[in-house]
């Protein structure tokens, strides 16, 4: 398998879907995360492609635990006071080197996992039927400790309907939804998702001031495009990581949209923005994705 994977994406939908061969999991929130095991170490790909091994030594440290030849797909996540908390897995995310170090000392960091793309016995896994897949990853992860542990999964969406109305305190943003019968979706919105979070998916298409550290954005809400608005000014904490992202994109030139000029990329990134933010004023960013 090449490697950095192409992660697989879900799309917004607004009620949990019903009917044969669904299968319902606990959406958590925190950072998108490929975890590769080989004979002699463990690298971390964020969902853009980025090596951030550095970041989340304490996950990799764990996953030497886990036999060569494995890769998962899961989340990086920090719980604090019995709730996840997706500030500090920003922060940390977000952090030098050194600070993200020390930050794992007083929070550590655990892997929520939902997929397996390469097994140690099986080989690559993608391929497979999401039930197989599921199966695999329960019987690898049945000895390892946390905090590497695979996610609640239920066919029954009775249940999905009582996880998402009963786990959103503990930081459980909604409900992941995919096909028992499909494949792993790499790089496509192939599975869907229910958030209590009043967001929007938009495709970051342009940027305002410099390229490494963005003001503000240039949105196409929806992954296929559409009229393009400004956002407002980014939060410190995504200036970073949002400039990083936008670091390998490809210019192809200026442009203008609600009355100013930006710069014009192609890129596949997408931020979440506040719903309804951008009729009558500037979007809202509140995540990258």
């Amino acid at each position: 398998m090449e490697h950095p994977v192409r992660p697989a994406l879900a799309k917004a939908v607004p009620v949990i879907p019903h009917g044969p061969n669904w299968w319902y999991e606990p959406k958590f929130d925190g950072h998108r995360t490929i975890l590769q095991r080989t004979d002699d170490t463990v690298t971390l790909y964020a969902r853009s492609g980025r090596v951030v091994t550095s970041h989340w030594m304490d996950l990799a440290v764990a996953a030497m635990q886990l036999p060569s030849g494995t890769t998962l797909d899961g989340e990086a996540v920090i719980w604090r006071n019995g709730r996840i908390d997706f500030a500090a897995a920003q922060s940390r995310a977000a952090s030098t080197i050194t600070r993200a170090r020390a930050l794992a000392a007083q929070h550590p960091a655990s892997y929520a996992t939902w997929d397996i793309l390469e097994h140690p016995q099986h080989g690559q896994t993608a391929g497979l039927p999401y039930t197989e897949r599921r199966q695999l990853l329960v019987e690898l992860l049945h000895d390892i400790p946390p905090p590497i542990q695979a996610v609640p999964a239920t066919d029954d969406r009775a249940v999905a309907i009582a996880w998402y109305d009963g786990l959103q305190e503990q930081g459980i943003e909604g409900i992941v939804c995919k096909k028992g019968t499909g494949s792993y979706p790499a790089g496509r919105r192939g599975w869907t998702k229910v958030r209590h979070a009043d967001t929007e998916d938009a495709l970051v298409v342009g940027y305002l001031g410099p390229r490494r550290r963005p003001h503000r954005l240039a949105l196409a809400i929806g992954d296929e495009g559409g009229p393009i608005r400004l956002s407002a000014r980014l939060n410190p904490v995504l200036v970073g990581r949002i400039g990083e992202a936008l670091a390998a994109a490809e210019v192809v030139g200026e442009r203008r949209a609600d009355g100013e000029t930006y710069t014009r990329v192609e890129s596949n990134l997408v931020v979440e923005v506040l719903a309804g933010t951008g009729r009558h004023g500037t979007l809202t960013v509140t995540r990258m994705r």
